[in-house]
């Protein structure tokens, strides 16, 4: 439907408003985030029209179809303007439109789903698609024709030909043989309803649609928007959880607080924080992750071995990685497409099992003693024990037998109190309360082990 027939004649010295937003690159959750501001700043501006500017070889279904919806509940009309491309998701938004225009040579169709290797994916993803086209399709309605006594209705767009840019299964008589998906020429798209005019540029399509007099305000996304977009990228979210592991494996490999703790910070406020602004990383999904860290710490620094803690530590942190990802409401996944969750769990599996080889693969070759980027920081000399070196502090097997008192409470680590000097201790046997007699039993490895002395001791 052209602007003449929505709107009539442009009155003289009468300009319209064109909207213009440009989708320009993968859809992804940062296009539907700007759709959002850009529909909003049209409404706000009382824009006779928006124009959609695209080039863009697809992107995730459910932004897609978020976009969608938008367009056909606008009370603005929405044209778009198919720059060269409008394949997969690119197609879904181009048909919800009021009116389409494509550049010569371009393209729209191809709307079939595939993974992010390219691989098509199951029926029940394409089922979904299948359906999302034919309703769009239909949303724009069509005309009823009676000749003598049969009554005939024709859509404006197609349903069935919307389906065949998805399933390669259906035949359409003419235009499209099993086998093969759906994608229009220009010239093939006007002939079958899914284009209304050729253009080479946006001054040409607003001519076409009828409209002499006008101002175009274009959205421009913010820098903030960008690093954002950038941000939530699956590629760019799972180097970043890379950097989490990467910088807490160094981190342990190194005395004290240093460079490597602060890249692994750096990181996950890199990750959460864009997430959060977009609204998938929720407060507790956060927090999740934070408690997660502290239950990993607690087990490697506090607690001897390696159990329960650390365990649910890692669970919570993978857990809070995952679900940060997804738009969903705590743990209820109502609405969120199948492939939104496979994506995410992929893109967290993957970047820890890489960021975990890549730590020691860079851990061998940045400390090594002759060719190491930092092998300065390594230690290079060998103590030979042959020579009188040994590992731990002699000066603690002389404490083996001497009394002292319980500073803290032991369970079984703690601290004790032997001669007015406070040390590490670990019970040898059950739990020793604050306040109670100890007596060193043993020490290993700088580590002393203690026992309650009795009354006949």
């Amino acid at each position: 439907m052209s602007w003449a027939q929505q709107a009539g004649p442009t009155p003289e010295n009468q300009k319209k408003l064109v909207y213009k937003f440009n989708i320009m690159e993968n859809i992804m959750p940062a296009t539907w985030r700007q759709t959002k501001q850009a529909f909003d700043a049209a409404d706000s501006l009382n824009a006779d029209l928006m124009l959609i500017h695209m080039n863009t070889y697809g992107g995730t279904v459910l932004d897609a179809d978020s976009i969608r919806t938008k367009i056909l509940n606008s009370p603005i009309p929405v044209y778009v303007f198919i720059d060269n491309n409008a394949a997969s998701a690119g197609a879904l938004i181009s048909v919800a439109c009021d009116s389409i225009y494509m550049r010569p040579g371009g393209s729209i169709g191809a709307a079939t789903v595939v993974n992010q290797t390219g691989q098509q994916m199951p029926d029940k993803y394409q089922s979904y698609m299948r359906s999302t086209m034919r309703a769009t399709a239909e949303a724009h309605g069509g005309d009823t024709i009676i000749s003598g006594q049969d009554t005939t209705f024709r859509w404006f767009r197609d349903p069935k030909i919307a389906e065949a840019m998805v399933d390669e299964r259906v035949y359409i008589p003419g235009i499209i043989d099993t086998g093969k998906v759906l994608t229009f020429t220009p010239a093939e798209a006007m002939k079958y309803g899914f284009c209304e005019g050729q253009a080479d540029n946006v001054a040409e399509v607003l001519e076409l649609i009828g409209i002499s007099d006008y101002e175009i305000v274009e959205y421009k996304p913010t820098v903030l928007e960008k690093i954002i977009g950038f941000l939530v990228n699956p590629m760019v979210s799972g180097l970043l959880i890379m950097a989490i592991l990467g910088g807490i494996y160094f981190e342990m490999q190194t005395p004290g607080i240093g460079f490597p703790l602060i890249i692994a910070i750096t990181a996950a406020v890199a990750y959460f924080a864009p997430l959060y602004l977009e609204g998938l990383a929720a407060n507790w999904e956060i927090l999740l992750f934070i408690v997660g860290l502290i239950l990993i710490a607690v087990e490697i620094f506090v607690l001897p071995g390696f159990g329960v803690a650390g365990l649910l530590g890692i669970l919570l942190s993978f857990t809070a990685l995952v679900l940060s990802l997804i738009d969903n409401l705590v743990f209820d996944f109502e609405g969120v497409h199948p492939e939104k969750i496979m994506s995410a769990l992929t893109t967290v599996v993957v970047a820890l099992f890489g960021g975990f080889m890549l730590s020691l693969v860079l851990s061998k070759k940045l400390f090594t003693a002759n060719s190491g980027a930092f092998k300065n920081l390594s230690l290079h000399s060998i103590q030979d024990k042959n020579e009188g070196f040994v590992g731990v502090d002699t000066s603690y097997r002389s404490l083996v037998g001497q009394e002292g008192v319980a500073y803290t409470t032991l369970r079984p680590s703690g601290k004790v109190k032997i001669d007015g000097k406070l040390y590490d201790a670990v019970s040898g046997l059950g739990m020793i309360d604050r306040g109670d007699k100890i007596i060193v039993i043993r020490t290993e490895s700088a580590q002393l082990y203690v026992e309650k002395k009795s009354d006949d001791q």
